[in-house]
């Protein structure tokens, strides 16, 4: 009898526990969401597709006429020419490419001195599904990528990186030549005596960032989630006892839908206005249309029209990344 009730204790407190270990049940509104994010990525790999198949045609394209200009050469003597002066230009196209990667080398590196630290925090790994750390990876290359290409990179820090987690970013190409600080422990040991300089970024924060401290490590939740886990970085960076803080998102934008961004918009948003100091047009170069909603026209002042028209090809941003990690 008393192993009876034992048993019904534990049964009894295992299903007390189950609640607040299960995500909450999806809104409709929320599947609406997921739906219409779910047609948006069938979407992009069409898309990427037709994006590939272009290329290999316009490969082709090339092959051809590189082929007929050879052809048509009066004598021997021109044809070698022709090809002497296509390796000339593949040369200098080489050498620039190595200026660039030295010249970015030395930015990087720079940067782990006296740029913004800025934490993706990668200790969710174990509540998302396989597709959701794939678009993490994919983010977080983003990341890096756009980071390289600024004059003043953020000294970019990659915590909890461990587990499948890390097997995943492991299968970037190149990645373990980032110029990128990468800890298995979390942030909270790796920067435990700078822990009054931790600020979590998050949108349930009652603080808005008004300015970036350099003194300050800026923590960003490496979560997708599609909306499953509400509150869940705010939640953990009060139990750790670390500040918060969020975007000034609301005083320059009005929104469509909910102010969250993913890890690579932030991480570009934080990295254009430490060379701008200018919140509104961070906010506008980064942030899609899609997401902007309808924005008056006296949001608009001082924006100009590059800036506007921000909204990246992903294909283009992938080969970008790509291109990166090749060179470095």
């Amino acid at each position: 009898m008393e192993e009876e009730k034992g048993t019904e204790q534990n049964e009894q407190i295992t299903m007390e526990k189950q609640p607040n270990s299960q995500p909450a049940p999806l809104s409709k509104n929320a599947q609406k969401k997921l739906m219409k994010q779910q047609k948006w990525e069938a979407k992009k790999l069409e898309k990427k597709a037709q994006v590939k198949e272009q290329k290999i045609k316009e490969a082709e394209r090339k092959r051809k006429e590189w082929e007929e200009k050879l052809s048509i050469c009066a004598s021997e003597e021109e044809r070698l020419k022709l090809i002497e002066s296509r390796r000339e230009l593949r040369k200098e196209r080489m050498e620039k490419r190595a200026e660039e990667k030295e010249d970015k080398v030395q930015r990087l590196s720079k940067a782990k001195e006296s740029g913004q630290n800025i934490v993706i925090d990668l200790e969710f790994a174990d509540l998302m599904t396989a597709s959701e750390i794939h678009s993490l990876v994919q983010q977080i290359m983003y990341c890096y990528a756009v980071n390289g290409r600024c004059t003043s990179p953020g000294h970019l820090w990659l915590t909890g990186c461990r587990g499948g987690m890390e097997n995943q970013l492991q299968r970037l190409p190149g990645f373990d030549k980032w110029i990128i600080e990468k800890e298995s422990q979390s942030y909270i040991d790796a920067l435990q005596d700078q822990k009054e300089n931790l600020v979590y970024l998050t949108a349930d924060s009652e603080t808005v960032l008004d300015e970036l401290d350099l003194k300050k490590i800026y923590i960003i939740g490496g979560l997708v989630d599609r909306n499953r886990w509400k509150g869940i970085t705010m939640k953990k960076a009060n139990e750790q006892g670390i500040q918060t803080a969020k975007l000034p998102i609301g005083s320059y934008l009005k929104m469509s839908s909910s102010q969250v961004l993913t890890v690579n918009q932030v991480v570009e948003i934080l990295l254009k206005f430490v060379e701008t100091k200018d919140w509104k047009a961070s906010f506008f170069q980064v942030i899609p249309q899609r997401k902007r909603g309808e924005t008056d026209s006296e949001d608009l002042q001082g924006v100009d029209g590059e800036e506007l028209e921000n909204e990246y090809d992903q294909s283009e941003k992938k080969k970008q990344c790509i291109e990166v990690h090749s060179t470095q």
